[in-house]
Order: C-alpha cells, then sequence, then structure tokens
C-alpha cells in the first residue's frame, strides 16, 4: 500500500480531485457522483459509502443530495488529506511541473460550492474487503477506481450486499488496469481467456455479484486525466457500471 502514502501520490490525487481540468475532460470524481445521483433519482438517499474515496471529492459531490455520505480509503494519507478538508475546508498540495519545480496550490470547498456538504461527510481509514459491520448499510454504495486495486476483488463483490438495503444500488467505476502487484493472477475475475473465450472484468462481476443484484444496464464509459507534470498525463477511460440490490 505505500504506493498510495507517497507525497507525489497524495499530491497528484488532490490535483485529480481539486483541481484544473486536463485536456477538455471533466472532473472524474464530480463526474462520478453525478452518474451515481441519476441512477439514484426518486430513490431513497440517506446514506451513502464512498470506498476508495481517495481524498474525497466524490464524498463531497454525493452529500449534496444525501443527508450522510462516508468515504473510506486503505490510504492513511488520502484519508488524512480528506479530513483536512473536512475540518478546515481548505488543504495544500504540490503541482509538479518538472522535477523539484512547481508550485503550491489549495483545495477550497467553499470555491468549489462544497463548504455546506462537509457537515453531512465522514472520512475513515479502512479495507474494501473487511468493511466493519457496524457501518450498516446504505442507500448507494460507490466504489471508484478500486475493483482492480484490490487483493481479492471476488471477495469484495460477494460480501458488499451487506451494506446494501434491498433496493439500493452499487455503482461501480474501474479502467480495469490489472496488476499482479496489486490483485495476484489466481484472483483475476476477468481479463482472461477460459474455455476458449474472453472473459471480462464485467462478466467477472456480473457472476460474483449473484444472486443478490441485478443490473441496471448498459455501462457507460468515462474518460480521466491524472496530472503528473506539465507535461506528463495518464489519459485513461473507466467504465461505470450499476448493479441493484434484490
Amino acid at each position: 500500500m505505500s504506493y498510495y502514502e507517497t507525497d507525489e501520490q497524495v499530491d497528484q490525487y488532490m490535483e485529480f480531485h481539486y483541481g484544473d481540468s486536463w485536456l477538455s475532460v471533466p472532473n472524474y470524481p464530480q463526474a462520478c457522483a453525478r452518474h451515481c445521483l441519476e441512477r439514484v433519482a426518486g430513490e431513497r438517499r440517506e446514506r451513502a459509502l464512498d470506498l476508495g474515496c481517495a481524498v474525497g471529492r466524490t464524498s463531497f459531490e454525493l452529500a449534496r443530495e444525501f443527508g450522510q455520505v462516508t468515504g473510506v480509503d486503505l490510504s492513511h494519507r488520502f484519508i488524512d488529506q480528506a479530513n483536512e478538508l473536512l475540518a478546515s475546508g481548505r488543504a495544500e498540495y504540490f503541482r509538479r511541473d518538472e522535477g523539484e519545480l512547481g508550485r503550491y496550490c489549495t483545495a477550497d470547498l467553499a470555491k468549489l460550492g462544497l463548504a455546506e456538504t462537509a457537515a453531512r461527510v465522514d472520512f475513515q481509514q479502512g479495507d474494501a474487503c473487511r468493511l466493519s459491520p457496524d457501518l450498516g448499510d446504505f442507500d448507494l454504495v460507490f466504489a471508484g477506481n478500486l475493483i482492480d486495486r484490490l487483493p481479492e476483488p471476488a471477495r469484495f463483490l460477494q460480501s458488499i450486499h451487506r451494506h446494501i438495503r434491498p433496493g439500493g444500488v452499487l455503482v461501480v467505476s474501474s479502467p480495469y488496469t490489472l496488476m499482479t502487484e496489486f490483485t495476484p493472477r489466481s484472483q483475476w475475475i476477468g481479463g482472461f481467456m477460459a474455455g476458449g473465450r474472453e472473459v471480462t472484468v464485467l462478466e467477472g462481476m456480473g457472476a460474483c455479484l449473484e444472486p443478490w443484484f441485478e443490473s441496471m444496464g448498459e455501462p457507460v464509459e468515462l474518460p480521466f486525466v491524472i496530472r503528473e507534470t506539465r507535461r506528463k498525463f495518464q489519459h485513461s477511460f473507466a467504465q461505470l457500471s450499476a448493479w441493484r440490490r434484490l
């Protein structure tokens, strides 16, 4: 987990969540929240759980319409940054240009229209595969760019129904960048050939989520850009799927 505890990753994710948009791509954590809210339109919006919340932008965005939002991430550093924003409404980070050059920027909830949502948000350090029963159940669970960073994605998918009320919604967004340093090959749920045919991660998710969930329709593709330096960007696409708890 040390990869997500470094200054460099914290700074990049602060810019990813609260900084400028790059390459004409809209803010990804904000877009994920919008898609989540669309999928619970007209439904109860009392409690939401943001798993893999990183530094918290999606949690704050969901709290625009949810009564209470809990953000959970395995990284202590990410949660520390999110809690700093929660406490003071502002947090500083370094936006690198090249080498040691760059400038300090400030994430400001008030400037993003999110200051009033902070009272409805809390952040916790935790493991998505080992969630505490004390969390209770939720009307919405969002797992953003998480499924391909879990050591046991099937374990997560086969247990998450315990935290979603009947009729509630699970939304999963991921670029499916399967890497053995995060998920052992033996634990992959898709992205391979089996029985002479391709098995996708989306198909694997569906198999793991049965019999507790049904698909809410075709997934959508969401672009995102993570700025590393002035001249280096990660331009990716995540697939966002939604599942209703039976």
